[in-house]
């Protein structure tokens, strides 16, 4: 009887150990994901931090008033199709929305980061965006940053209540 116990015990003990074993490994496989995501949006910030970005989001700023105007194919490229620096911000914003689209990153995280903004890009190139998707027949173009900005724009509206 004493010997039964004994086994019994130390087969609980190590049943014990495995899942403490198993526990550890999906709480260390979720940090060090959560690390991966965190390392990720930070470098994102960095690149928008940028000196580079920066200058190219106030060209892209400045130049916005004017795609309203635009009026054929001559005008788009003249006002849209030559400012690299409309790409460099609508690629940057694609690309966190795709991220986010694909769940790779935190939603919460981008808003904290770029939640207003995305915004403001948004609106300010949206006009620039249409006409070139309708300029290339492509409702395509930028479709991520229209799906950031809607999901910027859905927790903005849930937080207000």
């Amino acid at each position: 009887m004493g010997i039964v116990d004994l086994t019994e015990i130390s087969a609980i003990i190590a049943t014990a150990g495995v899942l403490v074993g198993v526990v550890y490994y999906i709480s260390a496989i979720r940090n060090q994901a959560q690390t991966k995501q965190t390392d990720l949006i930070m470098r994102l910030y960095a690149v928008y931090s940028t000196n580079e970005f920066q200058d190219a989001w106030t060209k892209v700023r400045k130049k916005a008033r004017e795609f309203g105007d635009i009026d054929g194919i001559n005008d788009f490229d003249e006002k849209v199709g030559g400012l690299r620096e409309f790409n460099q911000v609508c690629l940057f914003f694609e690309g966190i929305g795709i991220l986010l689209q694909r769940k790779l990153v935190d939603t919460g995280m981008v808003e904290d980061l770029f939640g207003g903004a995305v915004a403001r890009a948004w609106e300010e190139v949206k006009t620039g965006v249409t006409k070139g998707r309708q300029y290339f027949k492509d409702p395509t173009i930028y479709y991520y940053f229209e799906y950031l900005y809607n999901e910027m724009r859905k927790r903005e509206q849930a937080r207000k209540g």
